[in-house]
């Protein structure tokens, strides 16, 4: 009995662990200045857009789903936030208000598509990314936007104390989230819809219309997250979003949320983003070239999920 408990606490934890040996590695690794203070504050402003994203991203694919235009949705934000604030004269406060309006509908779009016409999340989603990727291309004209109030960098670049605002509003977020799936009967819609659908049906469950809520807030955390990073370039670009997401569900299925739905911890999603931020600092301190950490990222994305299929498979079996 007592070494069933301590098999469970270590594979809930095993991620932890990983977390802490990657850590170590790359401390050696970089002899001392990947665990720099600097370094680490670092870190932690450029988790925090991964963060922010794939609290919207873990909800998507509990319910055995898939968002792939958060990328396209962070890059429209950017654009749109940009466009009101440095050509259409609107106040600062009023242009990020529109921007997370406009990422939320775009989510509800998605769900519309899902949900109620029926087309399957991964062409839906793909669809919404090629479209609003070329809008904001529309709008910007390829050209860069800048020239914000001084004032909007408070949301990426400024800190209380040594912790930067961007991860206090990750921190947030994530406890949001977390009271969600744990505290809110939302939450147990969310597990058993991605554990049976048609289960989740009959015994009363609007599936649809938690679709519709499930979509929309993944809109609504990409949006947030894409006003952050506005916030850290000041500077918005077309393409500024491009790939994203594969960063986000590299994060969320790493983190043990399970592609088949049903199955996934907001704690466990934590450890993830740590670990794929830090993997890519990591990389970048040792000069690694983009390409090569585009190989090594596709690597731990398919590893995540050869894992988590297996364990699926031995489950039914």
């Amino acid at each position: 009995m007592n070494e069933n408990k301590f098999a469970s606490i270590f594979k809930q934890n095993a991620i932890w662990l990983v977390f802490i040996l990657e850590i170590i590695i790359f401390a050696v690794a970089s002899e001392g200045s990947f665990v720099t203070q600097r370094n680490i504050i670092n870190i932690s402003r450029q988790v925090s857009y991964y963060g922010i994203a794939s609290i919207g991203m873990t909800f998507v694919i509990l319910i055995a789903g898939i968002d792939l235009s958060i990328g396209s949705i962070i890059t429209l934000v950017n654009v749109v936030c940009a466009y009101l604030m440095v050509r259409a004269g609107v106040n600062m406060i009023i242009a990020v208000i529109i921007s997370l309006v406009m990422a939320t509908l775009i989510g509800v779009l998605n769900g519309f598509m899902v949900a109620s016409i029926g087309i399957p999340a991964l062409i839906a989603t793909f669809a919404s990314q090629t479209i609003f990727e070329g809008i904001a291309y529309l709008i910007s004209g390829g050209r860069p936007i800048a020239g914000f109030p001084a004032s909007f960098a408070f949301f990426g670049r400024n800190s209380v104390g040594i912790v930067p605002i961007c991860a206090i509003i990750m921190i947030i977020c994530f406890a949001v989230g977390s009271f969600i799936l744990n505290k809110s009967y939302f939450g147990r819609y969310f597990y058993a819809i991605g554990g049976n659908e048609e289960a989740s049906e009959l015994s009363g469950i609007r599936v649809n219309k938690m679709k519709y809520l499930i979509y929309a807030l993944s809109g609504f955390f990409a949006g947030l997250a894409g006003v952050v990073l506005l916030s850290r370039s000041m500077s918005a670009q077309s393409t500024i979003g491009k790939g994203f997401e594969f960063d986000v569900i590299t994060c969320v299925v790493l983190g043990g949320v399970s592609v088949n739905g049903g199955v996934g911890r907001m704690s466990g999603v934590i450890a993830g983003v740590l670990i794929i931020g830090s993997l890519t600092n990591g990389m970048i301190l040792m000069d690694v070239s983009e390409y090569t950490q585009m190989v090594v990222k596709g690597l731990v994305l398919a590893v995540a999920v050869g894992i988590d299929c297996m364990s699926k498979r031995r489950q039914t079996n």
